[in-house]
């Protein structure tokens, strides 16, 4: 299951830690894309001089470069340390976009590779999947973007009832959440009560079908054991480390000297943020990192006037 874990990384006694000896390699990545190497060429370079890749081989191509360049988790979440300098990882965003348009790659509006800051963050109050961004009339001067649950259509029929919410919306949520936090720094004193963790559709199904076999004793299936294995795996990449103290001491550091917000800053929402609920009623459970949750309601349509208030 450590295949989850970034090169770079590693996890003991359930916190993960930075593997300098592969964090060297990591940090060497970026320097090179940025000296102008291509994924190409480092990759040849990583293989031939024998360094050993994620999966502990000595093989490398330019996929898991490119993977390693786009990597949200070297700039530190609440899981992750902070491996990559912010300003050296959005340079290499920058000459990758650059590098797109050279070669004459269009991006594709729901592809991977086009991720928004919100993609992995927003999750359906109503159903626990998560939201996915779709694109209509793309390329149109009427294109529109909206997040929906993952499930909202399932074969061909609407399945989930949660609502719709859009960029704007949540960018604004943001910016009030912060600056009642700017505001009144006292509330991440307030220590918050460890959130239960939320369990994806498929992990559920899957608990609950080896539950049924444990019931009839198939003991020795090894359907059963195959299963079993395939949870594991799901419940490690749904883990959390709390710690609420450094992770509260990451917040103040990152709002320090901030006034009053008035725009939507990417990388502090990247910083501060570990997820979102999305309800069909309207509401908005905003987490921090640190477990400080906020409730946010908001009006659908093009009235966004929002109003906020605090759990304690």
């Amino acid at each position: 299951m450590q295949r989850h874990t970034p090169i770079g990384f590693r996890m003991k006694n359930g916190k993960i830690y930075v593997e300098e000896e592969k964090a060297k390699v990591v940090r060497k990545v970026f320097a090179d894309y940025l000296s102008g190497s291509s994924t190409y060429a480092i990759a040849k370079e990583l293989t031939a001089k024998g360094v050993l890749n994620a999966n502990n081989k000595p093989s490398w191509n330019h996929g898991s470069i490119g993977k390693i360049l786009e990597n949200i988790k070297y700039l530190g979440d609440e899981m992750y340390p902070q491996m990559i300098e912010t300003e050296i990882f959005e340079q290499v965003q920058n000459r990758r976009k650059e590098q797109r348009k050279k070669l004459g790659r269009v991006e594709q509006p729901n592809s991977m590779n086009n991720q928004s800051p919100f993609s992995g963050r927003l999750w359906c109050g109503e159903c626990g999947e998560v939201f996915k961004k779709y694109i209509e009339n793309s390329g149109k001067p009427s294109e529109k973007s909206k997040w929906k649950c993952k499930h909202y259509i399932y074969k061909n029929r609407v399945h989930c009832i949660c609502g719709v919410i859009i960029d704007e919306q949540i960018k604004e949520v943001f910016i009030l959440a912060v600056n009642k936090i700017i505001k009144t720094p006292s509330l991440l004193q307030k220590k918050q009560r460890e959130v239960p963790k939320r369990y994806s559709l498929e992990f559920r199904k899957l608990d609950q079908k080896i539950k049924d076999m444990e019931a009839d004793e198939q003991f020795s299936s090894k359907e059963l054991a195959t299963m079993i294995f395939q949870r594991a795996a799901l419940l490690y990449q749904t883990a959390q480390v709390y710690d609420y103290d450094y992770n509260t001491k990451n917040i103040k550091q990152a709002l320090s000297d901030r006034k009053q917000q008035t725009e939507f800053h990417e990388e502090l929402f990247l910083q501060i943020v570990k997820q979102l609920i999305i309800y069909e009623d309207g509401r908005v459970e905003i987490e921090f990192i640190n477990g400080l949750t906020v409730y946010e309601t908001y009006k659908k349509g093009d009235n966004m006037k929002l109003s906020l208030f605090f759990s304690i």
